[in-house]
């Protein structure tokens, strides 16, 4: 029989990846668009600035010390999405040089995915009250820890996923960074724009 950890573990990671949720894998997409595979030290610890953001929003909703607008949160959600793939077409310009990476001004985007991924703990948090297991009210510190640790799992997994895919692209089909980058920013800035009209909360 599975222990509360694992069950709530396997729940976060499951969360995460299900393609049918696709809003928080579509915003770890764009967040990773501006990253080639040489840099994944960087995204690693952007995705964890991320999860530091939604592990807090996550608790404090879970506890119901914050409340919660549901309609509002999955507003919010492409919204934060639109945003990140527009900062990645603007504000991230080629550099005049061979290798053709681009400005990555760090902490701008630390500071982006730790805003963002407040927003995104409310949105988990809807799915982790409606999945909480009568009577073990009292393990609720430990089905938050194993939920956040399972959906760190599933994001470092897209993650990886993701630039191996960016790889392939820019190494062996030989596209280019910036185009590469315009590719998936823009079709997340378009799903989202799309997802976002689809929610107007009035």
């Amino acid at each position: 029989m599975k222990s509360t950890f694992q069950t709530y573990l396997e729940l976060g990671f499951q969360h995460i990846t299900d393609l049918n949720g696709y809003d928080h894998i579509l915003f770890i997409v764009a967040l990773c668009a501006i990253y080639t595979l040489t840099e994944w030290r960087k995204v690693a610890i952007l995705v964890t600035a991320f999860t530091i953001g939604h592990s807090v929003t996550l608790a404090l909703a879970a506890l119901e010390i914050i409340p919660i607008n549901a309609t509002v949160i999955e507003f919010l959600i492409p919204v934060t999405i639109f945003l990140t793939a527009l900062y990645n077409v603007i504000v991230h310009k080629s550099k005049q040089e061979k290798d053709q990476t681009f400005y990555q001004k760090i902490n701008i985007n630390y500071f982006f995915a730790l805003i963002f991924g407040l927003i995104h703990g409310l949105g988990f948090s809807n799915f982790l009250r409606s999945m909480l297991m009568p009577g073990q009210e009292g393990e609720l510190v430990t089905q938050l820890l194993a939920f956040n640790i399972g959906v760190e799992v599933g994001q470092l997994t897209i993650v990886a996923l993701i630039l191996l895919i960016a790889y392939i692209a820019m190494n062996i089909l030989r596209v280019q960074q910036r185009e590469w980058n315009l590719f998936i920013s823009g079709g997340a800035a378009g799903v989202s724009l799309i997802m976002a009209l689809e929610r107007i909360p009035f």
